[in-house]
């Protein structure tokens, strides 16, 4: 919406840490010992960014992205919808301000990254492409973090292929079950 432009990481992430902090508290049935954050498109962006702020990634067991953006800068250059990302960044090219396009850029939080991970992609996505979330999970890789990387060679920014929906769904709850029980 336009009340985060050029906000990506800040007041989303205020309202993340709050909306879990409440729900703890609110909904005694919520295990905290047992939480996952999960995100697709901007909510695997959101993941990232999550991951890179220990105080907020530490209370999560383990972290899903999908299809997320992992380097905010080289997405501006690689999207085929660069209104969006243009327009979220608050305006401006990746050439024109390259300050805004890493303020809040997962890559730059790396090396604070201690949570396993699972990255799915679909090789279509013109959206965030591949690369981003390849990245990622080289970054996990080479930080010697548990992480599983999960690519689906003929979807795109979503899976909607019937049995590649249903292997989806097969590798995130396989994924939340090894990492909550």
């Amino acid at each position: 919406t336009d009340s985060i432009i050029g906000q990506y990481g800040s007041l989303p992430f205020e309202d993340l840490q709050l909306g879990l902090t409440y729900a703890l508290k609110k909904f005694p049935y919520i295990d905290p010992n047992r939480a996952v954050a999960m995100g697709a498109s901007y909510g695997g962006y959101m993941v990232y960014w999550i991951a890179g702020h220990p105080e907020m990634s530490r209370r999560f067991k383990t972290l899903i992205s999908h299809n997320g953006v992992f380097d905010t800068r080289a997405k501006g250059y690689s999207t085929e919808e660069l209104w969006f990302t243009e327009h979220d960044i608050g305006g401006y090219t990746p050439w024109e301000n390259p300050a805004a396009y890493e303020r809040y850029n997962p890559l730059k939080h790396v090396a604070n990254w201690t949570q396993p991970m699972l990255i799915i992609l679909g090789a279509h996505d013109y959206r965030v492409p591949d690369t981003q979330g390849i990245s990622a999970f080289n970054a996990l890789q080479r930080r010697g973090i548990e992480s599983r990387l999960v690519y689906f060679p003929t979807e795109n920014h979503w899976i909607v292929n019937p049995l590649n929906s249903i292997a989806w769904y097969e590798q995130v709850q396989g994924w939340m079950h090894k990492w909550t029980n």
